[in-house]
């Protein structure tokens, strides 16, 4: 009969450090959903068990959606929008950059100086550029158009795309594309149908992180919309009544804020794993 493996010290730590983990990634999905479902009068007790602490409602959601119903509809087909659009924008430009950084070597400008100019935008805080963003946007007549959002957004996200694409492009064997230039391929034509169909799995894990990150952007979003063009973001911001912040309704938006990114991770999960394990994301 096999015995059973006693756990070790280091086997307890780690399962404490899971369960930690898990509590501290669960926590706040599971106070949305009760707050959600809370009275007003019950969202500032401490109350975390339904029907034995607080009893269960449904007037948070339905006020939501009879009320509110158009606003929040347009905040997230506005925030499909401008990120589905920023993500595509930003994996296309970012792919043909990152294959000329990986694949050609530049002499007056080096290809490492490109590749930390890049980097270097994500270390700059968006809050330095709002005032010149601004500007440039309300010069070109795009304030409150999900253009702005797009364009901003992309900039913003691209410098992620370039580099994980380069790092992919750099794990592809050259060899593939310089048999297809043998065979008669322009270098585009190998770029198009040799290169680019093998980086598919960071086409698509890269594709998630940027709409990841316009999805959340705010900032921006504020300053730059302010009717047609509101994101849920802003929709969810502005849940901030003369009494406070209704935090019933923000549990609602968030909810709602949630589903379409969860539901698209979940239909591109596997793309996603084949992504990260193929080195996509090596710095």
């Amino acid at each position: 009969m096999k015995k059973k493996k006693k756990l070790g010290i280091v086997d307890v730590l780690v399962w404490i450090v899971i369960v930690i983990t898990f509590i501290w990634v669960v926590t706040p999905f599971y106070w949305a959903v009760i707050t959600s479902f809370k009275k007003p009068i019950d969202v500032f007790r401490l109350s975390v068990v339904p029907w034995l602490q607080f009893k269960p409602t449904l007037d948070n959601w339905y006020m939501e959606f009879t009320q509110r119903g158009p606003e929040i509809m347009k905040g997230i087909t506005n925030s499909i929008v401008i990120s589905v659009s920023a993500a595509l924008l930003a994996i296309a430009l970012g792919s043909l950059a990152g294959y000329g950084l990986a694949r050609f070597r530049f002499r007056k400008w080096k290809n490492q100086d490109m590749a930390l100019w890049f980097l270097s935008q994500r270390f700059l805080p968006p809050a330095a550029t709002v005032i010149p963003f601004f500007l440039i946007i309300k010069s070109l007549g795009l304030l409150d158009t999900r253009l702005a959002l797009v364009l901003v957004n992309t900039t913003f996200t691209m410098p992620f795309a370039v580099l994980i694409m380069r790092d992919m492009f750099k794990e592809l064997p050259v060899e593939l594309e310089e048999a297809a230039l043998v065979d008669g391929c322009s270098r585009w034509t190998a770029f198009l149908r040799v290169a680019l169909p093998l980086a598919a799995p960071a086409l698509v894990s890269t594709a998630i992180i940027c709409f990841a990150f316009t999805w959340n952007e705010f900032l921006f979003a504020l300053v730059l919309t302010y009717r047609q063009a509101i994101p849920m973001t802003i929709v969810i911001a502005g849940t901030e009544h003369t009494q406070g912040v209704q935090f019933w309704y923000v549990s609602t938006r968030l909810l709602l804020a949630i589903l379409p990114p969860a539901i698209l991770a979940l239909m591109v999960q596997k793309y996603i794993v084949r992504g990260l394990t193929m080195g996509a994301v090596k710095g």
